[in-house]
C-alpha cells in the first residue's frame, strides 16, 4: 500500500507538468495563428535572422515610394520612371505575384498612399504638378492639377481629405469627395513629410529647421512647435495604436514622441547618415528606419533596442510595414551595372515559402 501511494504521489506532479506544457503549447499555437509571416516575428527579435527578403522587378528606374493598402494584400510602388505599379501579394508568399502598371504622370512619382478605408484606391504625388487618384483594379484615375512639384502626400485617417506638399514648401488640403482645395498654406522654410494623427484633429509637419509643427484643426497660423532635432527633420510615421509618432532627422537620429503629451520619450541611434524613412509595424511593437547606411534597422519601440538589421546595398528611399503582417517593404537607389535597377524588396518571408 505504501508503495502504491508513493507511486501515485510521483505521478501527479509529472502529469501536472505535462498538462501545463500542453496548455502553453496551445497558447503558442493560438498566438501564431495569424499566418507564417506574422508568427515568425511574434516575439521581439525572435527568428528574424531566419527570415528572408524577396525582390520585385517591374520599374525601369529607381523606386521612390512603397505603400501597402489597408488590407495588406496590395502594395503600390512609385518610381522616377513616371509610373506607379500595384502588386497583389500573398502575405504568406505562396501564390504568384500579379501587378498592374498605372501610367499617366509625365514626371517622377515621388510619393504615394492608399485610402485608409478603400483597399483599391491609391493616390500618387508627382513632379508633374499633379496628383492622381487611381482605381487599382481598372488602372483608371482622376487628375487634380496643383501649383508645384509634389513630393509628399498623406490621407486623413477617415479618408475625407488628402494633404499634399510640394518643393515650393506649399501645403494643399483637398476634399476627396469633391476634389476641391479646402485649404492652402505657404511656409518660408523647408517643409518635409506630413501626417495626421488617428483622430484627425492634429496635423504634423516636419521641417528643415529641426522642429516639428503640430497644427490643431488645420489652423496653420497657430502651430505648436516642438524642438526635435539639431538638423532638419525629413520623415514621420504614426504608431497604429495612436500612442506615438516617430521623426527621422538629418542628425541621423529617430525621435519617439508621445502623441497626447507631445513629449519626446527616447531616440533610436543606430544610423550614422540622415534618416530618410521610418515606419511602425502593425502592432506598434517594432520600428524600422533607414538612410544611406548599409542596413535597415529594426528596433523594439518600448525598449529602444535594435533587434535586427536588414543588409542593403544602396541608400533607402522608403520603408513600410504591412498593416496586418510583419512584412517590411523597402526601396532605394539600387543600381546594376551603373543603371537604376528599378527594384523593391519585402522582408519577412520564411525560407520554405
Amino acid at each position: 500500500m505504501d508503495l502504491l501511494l508513493l507511486w501515485i504521489l510521483f505521478l501527479l506532479p509529472n502529469q501536472g507538468e505535462q498538462q501545463r506544457e500542453r496548455m502553453e503549447g496551445r497558447e503558442e499555437e493560438r498566438k501564431g495563428s495569424g499566418g507564417a509571416a506574422a508568427a515568425a516575428v511574434s516575439a521581439p527579435g525572435a527568428n528574424l535572422k531566419d527570415l528572408v527578403s524577396r525582390e520585385y522587378y517591374g520599374h525601369k528606374k529607381k523606386v521612390h515610394s512603397v505603400a501597402w493598402n489597408c488590407l495588406g494584400t496590395k502594395l503600390a510602388s512609385g518610381s522616377i520612371d513616371h509610373t506607379a505599379r500595384v502588386w497583389s501579394i500573398d502575405p504568406h508568399g505562396h501564390s504568384k505575384v500579379k501587378d498592374i502598371e498605372l501610367k499617366g504622370h509625365t514626371d517622377s512619382v515621388d510619393q504615394l498612399c492608399w485610402d485608409p478605408n478603400h483597399p483599391d484606391t491609391v493616390a500618387t504625388a508627382a513632379a508633374d504638378k499633379s496628383i492622381r487618384l487611381w482605381d487599382a483594379r481598372s488602372g483608371k484615375c482622376q487628375v487634380i492639377e496643383l501649383s508645384g512639384e509634389n513630393i509628399n502626400i498623406t490621407y486623413k485617417h477617415d479618408g475625407s481629405q488628402i494633404a499634399v506638399g510640394n518643393k515650393e514648401d506649399e501645403l494643399t488640403i483637398l476634399d476627396v469627395r469633391t476634389l476641391k482645395v479646402v485649404k492652402k498654406h505657404k511656409a518660408n522654410y523647408e517643409m518635409n513629410e506630413i501626417a495626421w494623427n488617428k483622430a484627425g484633429d492634429l496635423f504634423f509637419i516636419t521641417t528643415g529647421l529641426g522642429h516639428i509643427e503640430v497644427v490643431k484643426d488645420l489652423e496653420f497660423l497657430k502651430p505648436c512647435k516642438l524642438n526635435a532635432h539639431t538638423a532638419g527633420c525629413y520623415c514621420i510615421a504614426m504608431d497604429p495604436l495612436d500612442r506615438y509618432f516617430a521623426v527621422g532627422s538629418a542628425d541621423s537620429l529617430v525621435s519617439l514622441w508621445n502623441v497626447k503629451e507631445l513629449l519626446c520619450i527616447r531616440t533610436f541611434t543606430k544610423l550614422e547618415w540622415p534618416v530618410r524613412t521610418v515606419s511602425f509595424n502593425h502592432t506598434g511593437e517594432f520600428i524600422a528606419y533607414a538612410s544611406e547606411d548599409p542596413f535597415i534597422d529594426i528596433s523594439n519601440v518600448e525598449t529602444g533596442r535594435s533587434i535586427h538589421q536588414i543588409p542593403c546595398k544602396a541608400a533607402m528611399n522608403s520603408v513600410e510595414w504591412n498593416p496586418k503582417y510583419n512584412l517590411l517593404a523597402y526601396a532605394g537607389d539600387d543600381k546594376k551595372y551603373q543603371a537604376d535597377e528599378g527594384v523593391f524588396r519585402i522582408f519577412g518571408f520564411e525560407t520554405h515559402n
